[in-house]
């Protein structure tokens, strides 16, 4: 069985109270799904196409536990109070 990440890139926060809503209820949401934050910072350099946006990953047990964790209802409550307080992009990749 091989380890999973969940990578997600912040294109912009537009609202800042609703981001921390959402980082107070996804952070347990997370913890409780298996996850464990390897990388939260905005990206040190970023070449081809990439930008120097916020990027979080995180790593996970397995590919089910990540997404069973991103469809769960402790995460929904996170998104819910995000809302539209984020552009951003979420990726569950398998690990090698």
């Amino acid at each position: 069985m091989s380890k999973a990440y969940w990578v997600s890139c912040y294109r912009e926060i537009s609202d800042a109270k609703k981001y921390a809503s959402y980082i107070q209820l996804a952070i347990p949401a997370i913890a409780a799904g298996g996850g464990i934050f390897l990388a939260r910072d905005v990206a040190a350099y970023a070449y081809e196409d990439g930008q120097q946006d916020r990027t979080i990953i995180i790593e996970f047990p397995d590919l089910e536990s990540a997404r069973a964790t991103h469809d769960g209802e402790a995460y929904a409550a996170a998104l819910e109070a995000l809302g539209d307080g984020a552009v951003r992009d979420i990726r569950l990749v398998g690990g090698v």
